[in-house]
């Protein structure tokens, strides 16, 4: 399942909180574009994101790196998010 996540990039806590749960990456995407709209943020500005987890969760729970990845295992990953962004 794909989850909503909160996450601030704290190495001291490395546990992130579930923002909304979905069944698709489509309908995960639209919640985070929705929060964006909603609250005024950039995508820069927006301590959220969509990943992909097989841990059984719920909007509230919390997940660690180890149980959540950015994508899905046989996901087709965007070219654009295949290459780093520096130089």
């Amino acid at each position: 399942m794909y989850a909503l996540i909160f996450d601030e990039h704290n190495l001291e806590n490395p546990s992130k909180r579930v923002v909304s749960v979905h069944e698709t990456r489509q309908s995960a995407e639209a919640a985070l574009s929705e929060h964006r709209k909603t609250h005024g943020k950039k995508v820069q500005e927006c301590n959220m994101r969509v990943v992909w987890t097989q841990k059984k969760i719920k909007a509230g729970d919390s997940v660690t790196a180890p149980q959540f990845e950015t994508w899905r295992p046989g996901e087709t990953i965007p070219e654009g998010e295949t290459h780093s962004d520096e130089d």
